[in-house]
């Protein structure tokens, strides 16, 4: 008897600004993106996304700005491409209030935070959300973070990943050795709120950090936030391999996203994991309405207000490569650059122009665009499940909050007509949720080697 059909994951893909990656909606009439600074943006969005059993908000982040297309920041600044920018940490706690089950894997870059303060934050986060906390951990990729941050340059590509090794190892040891379980006794009677013999200082000397202190939280839900990472470099695989529980991976056509989650899976497996510890998240793009017919005249409205333009200056920033010097067909030189590995390999293998390029950001990205109702979407998306292996999705935006509230209404009762989406959320944290275990990392992942085992 064949096992039944894998359930599809489902994220909600958006930034704390007004372009994203669907560059130049933002000028779409119907488009409220504008109102990225205001809460009643993100809690609206927060309660759609619920309504939908979405697993999480995947919130992108930057630090820095993207100045490599022609030098500066104007078509930047014009189409605001992620930029202005806010902080995403900060919206959290306002859409936790409003939902119970929604989960949020928020974007921190490591390379600008150190990992005494880091802990802090996603403890608090985690206990103030009842464990639906992730991080997305990123090392960076601008020039532009490093010079803003005082540095004269970013480090090298694999040193960075080097680099973040470390910076996991002293965030484990304060999540999950510094308090025990049965430390907090709030024992009121007794004059005791924690035992004193059961939170231990932690003492790390390595490379990059240097830390001797107490995490500052007590031990929250899930201790450790869920795991995104979204690398997929060598490199960057071996440390998604140890570190990541979920990927979030881009690829325009199924064979490189089989290719890539099949290699994925394998380096999971040398790091002493089970291949099925890390969930795989393709980034795409839909557009769904209530018949095939209005999705399409849908698109080809979305279409005149995207900004190709924009879409490549954003690739310029992920390759290193000011596409502005080149003429439409002149064949572009790589090389030197210390932005995104993957990106700047994929465009020159294949020997991408720019007039190339600038096809495909028909709708200002370069995620895949599913179009149509309900029942082509459900049948595009359960194809990239079932046909390279990945466990769901990161949905851009295209137009807010209209292209996630479609989705929402539209989509979803198709799929869980199917038999591939939940019909209710699971009970527990967002690691249980997704994973149907434990709430906290299983003893197989790298963490547990510095976990303080009871007595």
């Amino acid at each position: 008897m064949s096992p039944p059909p894998r359930k599809i994951l489902l994220n909600a893909f958006n930034m704390n600004c007004a372009g994203h990656i669907n560059h130049g909606l933002w000028t779409h009439p119907r488009d409220r993106s504008g109102d990225y600074n205001t809460l009643a943006y993100w809690t609206e969005q927060a309660r759609t996304l619920e309504r939908g059993l979405f697993d999480g908000l995947f919130i992108a982040d930057i630090v820095g700005v993207y100045d490599v297309y022609q030098g500066n920041i104007d078509v930047t600044l014009r189409e605001a491409i992620q930029l202005p920018l806010n902080d995403p940490l900060l919206l959290v706690s306002a859409m936790a209030a409003v939902t119970q089950n929604l989960g949020f894997g928020v974007t921190v870059n490591l390379s600008y935070e150190h990992p005494y303060l880091l802990a802090r934050k996603f403890s608090t986060l985690d206990h103030l959300t009842q464990g639906r906390i992730g991080w997305n951990i990123v090392t960076g990729y601008l020039d532009s973070a490093a010079r803003a941050m005082g540095l004269s340059e970013q480090l090298p590509h694999d040193a960075r990943y080097d680099r973040a090794d470390e910076f996991l190892e002293v965030l484990y040891q304060l999540w999950e050795g510094s308090w025990e379980d049965t430390a907090v006794l709030r024992d009121k009677a007794a004059r005791v709120f924690a035992d004193p013999g059961k939170v231990h200082r932690v003492r790390h000397e390595g490379a990059h950090y240097k830390v001797d202190g107490y995490h500052l939280s007590e031990p929250s839900i899930q201790r450790t936030p869920v795991l995104y990472q979204a690398g997929s470099s060598g490199r960057g695989q071996r440390f998604a391999a140890r570190h990541a529980e979920c990927v979030f991976i881009s690829s325009l056509t199924k064979d490189i996203a089989r290719s890539t989650v099949r290699s994925l899976r394998e380096e999971v497996v040398r790091a002493g994991r089970r291949a099925e510890d890390v969930k795989v998240f393709l980034g795409a793009s839909v557009v769904t309405a209530r018949t095939a017919r209005e999705a399409q005249e849908k698109h080809a409205e979305y279409r005149e207000y995207a900004s190709r333009e924009a879409g490549l200056a954003h690739f310029a920033a992920s390759t290193g490569v000011d596409y502005a010097r080149f003429g439409l067909d002149e064949p572009i030189r790589y090389g030197g650059s210390n932005a995104i590995e993957s990106a700047a390999r994929t465009a020159q293998q294949h020997q991408w122009t720019r007039r190339e390029l600038l096809s495909q950001f028909d709708l200002g990205g370069r995620h895949p665009a599913i179009v149509g109702d309900a029942a082509t979407v459900a049948d595009e998306l359960q194809g990239w499940i079932d046909d390279t292996g990945i466990d769901g999705f990161n949905l851009s935006r295209i137009v807010a909050p209209e292209t996630h509230a479609d989705f929402v209404d539209f989509v979803v009762p198709e799929l869980q007509n199917r038999g591939r989406y939940k019909t209710e959320y699971p009970e527990g944290s967002l690691r249980r949720k997704l994973f149907d275990e434990a709430d906290r990392l299983p003893a197989r992942h790298a963490a547990n080697a510095f976990r303080r085992q009871p007595g």
